[in-house]
């Protein structure tokens, strides 16, 4: 039986696939799988994942023959997996030797249906860890109950799915699987849906995932039109919560990060592509509009002064164009 599923998106990679795979190979284990999914790559990437698929213990190398995003491509490897846990890593970032023997090691013994995880943040040269904003370590808990404070950063505003490890029951009951489609935030309503519907996780301080940033090439480093799916993905972090139980209780958090996201977006807005820095505009002020609006107002009200002013200008943009409508 296969214990640990692997997925690795790849897109464009080829000058970081080789030390990813170094990585996988020193965390191999004969059962352990890794699926590696090329996402259309137009570069060598294919070419090296194919020589992977024979040199890399449990390696599954998947092609897919239009480019989909990494939410479908991360997809694609969760209905291949087979194994009794699963988890994410992206094709550019690598793994310290046997981080996903104690990572399986770690939830089998707590028993959750989730594990959340530090990560190495790596820019250039420099290394930075990042930790779970979550002060309970070792702790099987309620997901619920790391959603709050809204004012405070929480487990749903560290939304990586790779700094982690999620027991396939998650996959059975619909909860593990990404909004297809999406080209950036695709892991915030799956982290938002993961905190209310699953019924355990638990958070330890195991450092093992390199996340390399400032790659050329990624979304986190262009300024075109795919940046601007974080409101499709955050529209549907507000549409589900808003329809959760404890909407009441949960909608303010939901709100005041979309409120903070969009306040960053338009702060770097002239790294933006022109086009797209109107159309961000555009589309910001309709998220404001959808908003619950009396609930907005209290988010404005709270927030610095930065972030506050710019999105109330945006606000009174939609207010100045209704009225004149």
């Amino acid at each position: 039986m296969v214990k640990l599923s692997v997925i690795v998106p790849f897109y464009n990679v080829r000058q970081y696939a080789s030390d990813t795979l170094k990585s996988l190979r020193a965390n191999a284990r004969e059962d352990f799988e890794f699926i590696l999914v090329d996402d259309c790559s137009r570069d060598e990437t294919p070419d090296i994942l194919a020589r992977a698929e024979s040199e890399l213990p449990g390696a599954v190398f998947v092609r897919h023959e239009k480019n989909g995003g990494l939410a479908t491509a991360r997809n694609t490897g969760i209905d291949r997996a087979r194994g009794e846990y699963l988890t994410f890593l992206d094709g550019d970032d690598w793994l310290a030797p046997g981080h996903y023997p104690r990572l399986v090691a770690a939830i089998e013994d707590l028993g959750c249906d989730f594990l959340r995880t530090d990560h190495v943040r790596c820019t250039a040269r420099a290394r930075t860890i990042q930790r779970v904003p979550h002060g309970r370590r070792g702790e099987v808990m309620d997901p619920r109950r790391a959603i709050l404070p809204a004012d405070r950063t929480t487990s749903v505003d560290y939304p990586f799915a790779w700094a982690g490890v999620y027991h396939r029951r998650l996959v059975d009951r619909g909860l593990l699987h990404f909004t297809d489609g999406l080209r950036t935030a695709e892991d915030r309503p799956w982290i938002w849906r993961l905190h209310r519907e699953a019924e355990s996780f638990a958070v330890v301080g195991l450092l093992g995932v390199f996340y390399r940033r400032g790659v050329a090439g990624s979304l986190t480093q262009i300024g075109d039109v795919r940046q601007l799916d974080f409101i499709r993905a955050f529209d549907q972090v507000i549409e589900e919560t808003a329809a959760d139980p404890e909407a009441d209780r949960l909608l303010p958090k939901a709100v005041r990060t979309y409120c903070a996201i969009i306040a960053h977006h338009l702060s770097e807005i002239d790294k933006f592509e022109p086009p797209v820095a109107r159309q961000l505009r555009t589309m910001s002020a309709a998220a404001i509009k959808r908003l619950p609006q009396e609930l907005l107002t209290d988010v404005l009200d709270t927030m610095d002064l930065n972030r506050s002013s710019r999105l109330r200008r945006l606000r009174r943009r939609v207010s100045v164009a209704k009225a004149a409508s």
